[in-house]
């Protein structure tokens, strides 16, 4: 039984392959999605965070789809990579971040040993990656607030990290697997929408 689960947990070139290419539609997202944050920001201090969530959720949703370690991370700093490339505001402050942020997410996975997939995991995962763009705002002076503002700040960054990473990643995969398109990556049993479904 172990050696079963360990080659299924073992990745693959398809499962690289489909890893990278998921994270190269999120870094043409993140770059698109830097007007979004930008019209965000004046309706209110800090309500830019609302919309921060979306530079969290390729990872999770890579591992929503794929089941596999590595998958999270992977998949983060593929998108940040493309997202640098193609010009974010950031430049390559945006790969250091795709790179920590990816870390903190697969933590989350890694912690249940890979054998949960579900919405509120993926959250969690989220919830991690905005712990981890923190440390960074740290070294950069970007967390250099008052007591009330950083509250607020990184209070919006983890609920949309959740909303984001967890449930708008969970639901995406769902509508994904209810269309056939992930049986070629993996089979898709009434188990699995149950996990999702949690």
């Amino acid at each position: 039984m172990l050696p079963e689960q360990q080659r299924s947990n073992k990745l693959k070139f398809t499962d690289i392959l489909i890893t990278v290419m998921i994270g190269v539609v999120f870094g043409v997202i993140f770059k698109m999605w830097e007007s979004v944050y930008s019209l965000a920001k004046p309706l209110f201090p800090q309500a830019g965070q609302l919309t921060y969530g979306m530079w969290f959720m390729a990872g999770p949703f890579a591992y929503l789809v794929i089941r596999k370690p590595g998958v999270c991370f992977l998949a983060s700093l593929a998108a940040a990579n493309l997202s640098a490339i193609l010009g974010s505001a950031w430049g390559l402050e945006t790969i250091v971040y795709g790179c920590v942020q990816g870390l903190a997410a697969e933590l989350a996975f890694t912690m249940t040993g890979y054998r949960k997939h579900s919405i509120v995991i993926a959250g969690i995962a989220g919830i991690l990656s905005a712990v981890g763009s923190f440390i960074i705002d740290l070294g950069y002076g970007y967390a250099d607030y008052e007591t009330w503002v950083l509250v607020l700040k990184y209070g919006l960054r983890v609920i949309s990290a959740f909303i984001f990473a967890g449930v708008f990643a969970g639901l995406l995969v769902r509508a994904l697997e209810a269309t056939g398109v992930t049986k070629s990556i993996r089979p898709v049993s009434k188990e699995d929408y149950a996990v999702l479904n949690q």
